[in-house]
């Protein structure tokens, strides 16, 4: 939106870096942008994290089936592609989020924010059975009274999985994912999660699952050390263990320095890290996060979605709902929701594909999202 913009002043920790018109602006960051065409989907969250380890990388991220890197300053040759027969990256010119990103990460370093990979090793959950679908949806309704917030809603998520939920406001995403945690019994229809049915034993539900709401759920008069503690005594963990997964959380979400601080007082990325190592202290199957990212700027957004990729990478099966369409990229499959009912359920590349015309050959996950609810609207 800011591109819409006269002018765009950026500010960064209570300094100004830029100022200028819009067009200018991203030209700043002209030569120092790649992509690499054609990654096949099974390779792209592989390659997304070891991405941020390599020299010379200074922010990465998907873009349809493309891999988007931007150069560090003063570095002169074209990376090499990140693996063997991978080919090698091809200049385009830079977008304004590029620029964004380039004044941020040159103003404070790689990595300025501490996110590192983040969402893997000691937050490593135990294997799991043979189960081949974590969550199992089937022709779920709710209703109120005469009204319908879901209707007939059938989805499958495997282990691993990283499956976007997307919609309108008033589509019936949070409905769907208050039935999934146990929190709505749904009217008719099946709802189990790791093999365990909702309506007979939500309990049982919810100690498989992490939830990490849209607004800070957390108690803000307690510190992050005493919100921990609270909650692994709420899952039950014995007092060893809680030491031990509160210690890994505090560093792998780099909050050691915040531990005893108000939480209320919190910046809203440090809050964001706080609730999501909150919903992994118990080390569930699945975690939903909703809306993860709003809010946030595209450089935490990034940091934030490479811990996602962790997760999925250690076999945790991930359901978020977002609002940035571009996100959708990261995800393996994604719904769309839309008037109560599931409109498309697919991966992103196929639901591009799907809506490729010849004034749009090349379309944005927006630009088929948008086609999907208009031709819905209009009965097609």
């Amino acid at each position: 939106e800011a591109e819409r913009c006269a002018e765009v002043l950026l500010l960064h920790r209570g300094r100004l870096l830029a100022q200028s018109e819009p067009d200018e602006f991203a030209a700043e960051a002209a030569g120092r942008t790649f992509v690499l065409d054609d990654v096949p989907a099974a390779q792209r969250r592989q390659l997304l994290s070891r991405l941020p380890d390599r020299p010379g990388i200074a922010d990465s991220g998907a873009q349809g089936d493309r891999l988007r890197i931007l150069r560090e300053r003063g570095r002169e040759q074209v990376p090499e592609a990140p693996e063997a027969g991978a080919g090698r990256y091809r200049a385009v010119a830079p977008r304004f989020e590029d620029a964004f990103i380039a004044r941020l990460v040159d103003a404070s370093g790689t990595d300025p924010e501490g996110l590192g990979q983040g969402g893997r090793g000691h937050l490593q959950p135990p294997s799991r059975s043979g189960r081949s679908h974590t969550l199992e949806v089937s022709e779920v309704d709710r209703h109120f009274g005469d009204f319908y917030a879901v209707q007939q809603v059938s989805l499958r998520v495997r282990p691993g999985e990283i499956f976007g939920l997307l919609g309108p406001n008033g589509a019936g995403k949070s409905t769907l994912i208050k039935m999934i945690c146990g929190l709505l019994p749904p009217s008719a229809g099946v709802i189990q999660v790791a093999g365990v049915d909702v309506r007979r034993a939500p309990a049982r539900v919810r100690s498989r699952l992490g939830y990490m709401a849209q607004q800070f759920a957390l108690y803000e008069d307690l510190s992050p050390v005493q919100n921990l503690r609270f909650f692994c005594r709420a899952y039950g963990l014995t007092e060893r263990t809680a030491r031990a997964r509160i210690e890994a959380t505090l560093a792998d979400f780099a909050l050691e320095d915040v531990a005893h601080s108000n939480s209320q007082a919190l910046p809203l990325g440090l809050k964001q890290r706080l609730a999501l190592g909150n919903a992994l202290l118990h080390r569930p199957e699945m975690v939903l996060l909703d809306e993860p990212t709003s809010g946030v700027d595209p450089l935490a957004r990034r940091g934030f979605w490479r811990r996602i990729n962790g997760l999925a990478e250690s076999g945790v099966t991930v359901l978020v709902t977002t609002h940035f369409l571009e996100e959708a990229d990261y995800c393996d499959r994604i719904g769309i929701i839309h008037a109560d009912q599931l409109a498309a359920l697919d991966t992103p590349d196929a639901l591009r594909a799907r809506y490729a015309i010849a004034d749009t050959p090349e379309p944005t996950l927006e630009d088929a999202f948008v086609a999907l609810i208009e031709a819905r609207e209009a009965g097609n």
